[in-house]
């Protein structure tokens, strides 16, 4: 009987890389847009980093090519705060693949993320509406804008989710003039 050997997840072995080290890809689709950019940089400042990177070692160039967490390696190159706060240093494993397998693990990284159900995130809205968060706290904590808060109340059809809420007066800043004024 073959015996094989035990495969050791990446996960075990994070290293701290300084992020001149490291380089993006030239071939990830994935794109975030600048809300949720927002919330990635909150997210690290609040919770810290609680993935690494998976990058490829390109022992050639001494240089850490990302397979996954760009988006986590940009914050960390834009954020000063975190930048400070982590000496400049990127949680990191590695993975030792050819580039075809990089790219097909970035994309299955990519969309392994899933999206977030309508229905969920409506439940979470009125779990949290009804532990006294406030509309502002529930858009900066989660990343949501106004709009979107909105209509997850909308949807729950819950009353209750509207108390100490008046989303009739719009913001100043959406009022637009007339052409007669």
């Amino acid at each position: 009987m073959d015996v094989k050997e035990e495969k050791k997840s990446p996960v075990y072995n994070v290293i701290a890389v300084p992020v001149e080290k490291v380089t993006a890809n030239d071939y990830n689709p994935n794109v975030v847009a600048p809300p949720e950019m927002k919330l990635l940089e909150l997210s690290i400042w609040e919770d810290g980093f609680t993935m690494p990177c998976v990058c490829y070692y390109d022992k050639e160039n001494d240089k850490y090519i990302i397979v996954d967490g760009f988006h986590r390696y940009t914050v960390l190159k834009t954020s000063r705060r975190i930048f400070e706060r982590e000496k400049g240093m990127l949680p990191v494993v590695v993975i030792d693949k050819d580039l075809s397998n990089r790219i097909s693990s970035t994309i299955r990284h990519n969309r392994a993320r899933g999206t977030h159900d309508i229905g969920l995130m409506t439940h979470i809205v009125g779990e949290l509406t009804n532990a006294g968060m406030s509309d502002q706290w529930i858009m900066r904590n989660i990343g949501m804008d106004r709009d979107e808060l909105l209509r997850l109340k909308q949807i729950s059809g819950l009353a209750a989710l509207f108390t100490n809420s008046d989303f009739s007066i719009p913001d100043p800043e959406t009022i637009i003039p007339s052409i007669d004024e």
